[in-house]
């Protein structure tokens, strides 16, 4: 049995989600917004079994970390409901959503909800997607659920690698491990193997539903007693600090600025919302020879990807994730050494 790098305040946290309670960081220590045991302790680190074969994984095993919640301790959502937007009472013009259009059928998948289940299970039409989040990470991104190995099913396996959420594949007696922003696997049988990665956007309901105005939005009528309306990561998203180390650091921005990557195989670049205005809301770019255009929307600020080359993939996340998985990336509009 492998072992994982744990935390007692990782345990805490297992602790809380075991009771369907979510954690809170409401007493600021060192102006850090952790409380004083998690900052404390996180710091320490201990060992747990885990129930994944780690002995041919891609990356350091010893980087591999527990986050706390034991394998499917966070539920992914399968077979997940939708409603229309003028049912969608419980939405609020600022909720983040991450929106696709597949097959002429648009549909919005709630961070508020992302937050208490990370990844979403679903099919449009004849396409099997994952819609993925990491509230550590603040990275999106939505995948083909079949892979070389045929057609899979994901869910939260517990584990993080760079503070970034690993996914794994419920099929078969050797459960894979995927990496969100890696977009492959990374230990089991599809060690190598890349994930597809779809279009989509991260953005406003309001702007998606300007847009979009018969869209479906998945119901927060999931079947989990959670409170979708309260964001337990608030106070880590205001700190400059983070929960889980990663490999690689770069100063080059403060670690969690929102960006949005862009790469192929050979290449990535990193887009600001602050490198955009009012008076300029378009970019025409190239990356490895392939073409794209960014857009950005004032009012939401945010960023999409349009009229994209073959090749063109993206995610969103903070600055110190995409680092920590592209250390080579560029960063739009500084000059290359």
């Amino acid at each position: 049995m492998h072992q994982i790098p744990v935390t007692r305040g990782s345990c805490l946290l297992f602790a809380v989600f075991a009771s369907a309670i979510t954690w809170d960081w409401n007493t600021p220590v060192d102006g850090v917004g952790l409380t004083q045991p998690t900052a404390q302790l996180v710091q320490h680190h201990g060992t747990a079994p885990s129930p994944f074969d780690l002995s041919q994984a891609s990356v350091p095993e010893n980087e591999i970390r527990s986050g706390g919640p034991a394998k499917d301790g966070i539920p992914a959502l399968s077979n997940p409901k939708f409603v229309g937007a003028t049912d969608a009472d419980f939405m609020e013009d600022d909720d983040r959503v991450i929106g696709l259009v597949s097959n002429n059928e648009a549909r919005a998948y709630p961070l508020a909800i992302l937050n208490y289940h990370e990844i979403v299970n679903d099919r449009i039409g004849e396409l099997p997607i994952a819609v993925t989040y990491c509230p550590l990470c603040d990275s999106a991104a939505v995948f083909d659920r079949r892979t070389p190995l045929g057609e899979r099913e994901f869910g939260v396996s517990g584990l993080l690698y760079n503070s970034n959420v690993l996914i794994y594949d419920r099929e078969g007696k050797t459960q894979s491990l995927w990496s969100q922003l890696k977009a492959e696997g990374i230990s089991g049988p599809a060690v190598g193997q890349a994930l597809t990665s779809l279009p989509f956007e991260l953005t406003t309901w309001k702007n998606w539903v300007t847009r979009y105005p018969d869209t479906q939005v998945l119901d927060d009528e999931t079947g989990h007693p959670r409170n979708y309306r309260r964001n337990p990561y608030s106070n880590y998203f205001s700190s400059p600090k983070l929960m889980f180390p990663v490999a690689l650091k770069s100063d080059a921005m403060p670690i969690k600025t929102p960006v949005l990557g862009v790469w192929t195989d050979r290449a990535a670049r990193v887009y600001k919302t602050e490198m955009f205005s009012a008076d300029r809301r378009r970019i025409s770019d190239q990356l490895d020879g392939k073409k794209f255009t960014i857009e950005y929307n004032p009012n939401s600020r945010n960023l999409r990807v349009l009229d994209q080359d073959p090749g063109i993939r993206w995610m969103y996340s903070l600055w110190f994730a995409w680092y920590a998985f592209h250390p080579d990336t560029e960063v739009f509009g500084v000059p290359q050494p």
